[in-house]
């Protein structure tokens, strides 16, 4: 099948590739030339695992392009909107320029027939909206969320948990069809497929975003009580994890989550729940947000209290800057954030990350930053880890203690064992842990 994918950025870009890679023609199409400039030569613009193998691949049979021009798509049975839908800045809601712009764009070529397929993030009630726009063309408009985790998107994409399909009465027969085909070597694995309207598919994505982004919170919420109760959050966790009603995954305390998604889809997810008049139904989605800003500022106060509450001049060694690992995103990173807060409070901060130093950079070209984890802790006062990176949680204690001045780790992730960084001579704070 030919397919188009408008917006190339992270999720346009994983879904391009990953099409190829199921054996179908497509073409990328984005109005940033750099980025399709950049694509088109195998390199994409951002760091993630298995991208670049089934980029090149794809690139290399002949079957993945990429292009400026929309023209490019004329020919294709279906189109992915796959562009990003930012926090507005004069608000909390969602920003859908660059969804309204590609349909603006998209719609003097598109066939009668032709299905647009929508991925990205949208309040509900946008492909209704977008549906009626693109009618007079013939072509039809479906819902088709994306579940990617960053560090994992191309996994994700060729061989994910779920499909979800929203399409409209009148075409349903016909998109679900469609769709079908697109996916067919997916669902022949037995991926579950669900059918739905076009409200439901876009409040799948957004509510489970929401769902987890409160468990993260919820957990963390803990460690506050933890932290003056004399509670061990990790024990807890465990053990709250275990009944099956629950579970134990994303009940990890730290400094909380980060990225291009969590944060600006409960802020968004809350604000259309306003316009709708049921503002109070998510409500506690506000104190979901809050919960979790107070974590990244908590790492901060709990190292200028080891310093007596005078930071100033006194170098820190900050490892991560990622809002998650195997990632180079640092949007609403917590990570970042802790670095800039003990900058701001008059620390020496010098900063490492395996991937997201340069992206870093562009937004805080105040830091300092580190080639190497070895130059971050040589003479370092506090350690602070903030992403869990492979390589951090391996961090070789001894070894640590010899290259720092003074043996204070503070673990924000709550990846090291306590016991054996205390016997090793350090003093170990972690997020709610005894």
């Amino acid at each position: 099948m030919k397919i188009s994918v408008i917006g190339c950025g992270y999720l346009g870009a994983v879904h391009a590739a990953a099409m190829a890679s199921l054996g179908h023609e497509v073409v990328g199409i984005d109005v940033d030339a750099a980025k399709i400039e950049s694509l088109s030569a195998g390199v994409p613009p951002f760091f993630e695992p298995g991208l670049p193998e089934i980029l090149k691949a794809g690139i290399d049979s002949g079957r993945l392009r990429f292009s400026t021009d929309f023209a490019d798509a004329a020919d294709a049975r279906v189109h992915f909107i796959g562009v990003g839908t930012p926090q507005r800045k004069d608000g909390q809601g969602a920003d859908l320029t660059y969804v309204n712009a590609s349909i603006a764009s998209l719609k003097p070529h598109l066939a009668a027939g032709s299905l647009i397929a929508g991925k990205s993030t949208v309040p509900v009630g946008t492909a209704a909206r977008l549906a009626e726009e693109v009618r007079e063309t013939g072509a039809h408009l479906a819902w088709n969320p994306e579940f990617l985790r960053e560090g994992f998107a191309v996994q994700d994409t060729v061989d994910p948990d779920r499909l979800v399909y929203g399409v409209a009465d009148e075409t349903h027969d016909e998109d679900v069809a469609t769709l079908d085909e697109v996916y067919a070597s997916i669902i022949a694995k037995g991926t579950p497929r669900l059918v739905m309207n076009h409200a439901t598919a876009e409040l799948v994505k957004i509510s489970a975003n929401s769902f987890l982004a409160t468990k993260i919170s919820f957990i963390n919420a803990m460690a506050e009580i933890a932290e003056v109760a004399g509670a061990d959050v990790t024990q807890l966790a465990d053990a709250i994890g275990l009944d099956a009603r629950i579970g134990r995954r994303f009940l990890n305390a730290g400094v909380g989550f980060g990225g291009g998604c969590l944060p600006k889809d409960i802020r968004a997810f809350a604000a259309r729940a306003e316009e709708l008049g049921k503002g109070e139904s998510l409500a506690f989605l506000k104190e979901v947000d809050q919960i979790n800003l107070r974590r990244r500022q908590r790492m901060v106060d709990m190292v200028v209290d080891s310093f007596d509450g005078q930071p100033f001049g006194r170098r820190v060694a900050v490892l991560g800057l990622a809002f998650k690992p195997d990632s180079d995103d640092v949007r609403d990173s917590p990570a970042l954030d802790v670095a800039v807060g003990l900058h701001g409070r008059g620390a020496e901060v010098v900063s490492y990350d395996p991937e997201a130093m340069a992206n870093a950079k562009r937004l805080h070209p105040q830091l300092s930053y580190a080639a190497s984890i070895d130059e971050a802790l040589e003479g370092a006062e506090a350690v602070v880890i903030v992403t869990e990176w492979k390589q951090f949680r391996e961090l070789d204690p001894a070894a640590t203690a010899a290259k720092v001045a003074r043996p204070f780790v503070f673990d924000g992730r709550n990846i090291l064992d306590p016991t054996v960084w205390r016997e090793a001579g350090w003093t170990y704070r972690g997020m709610g842990r005894i």
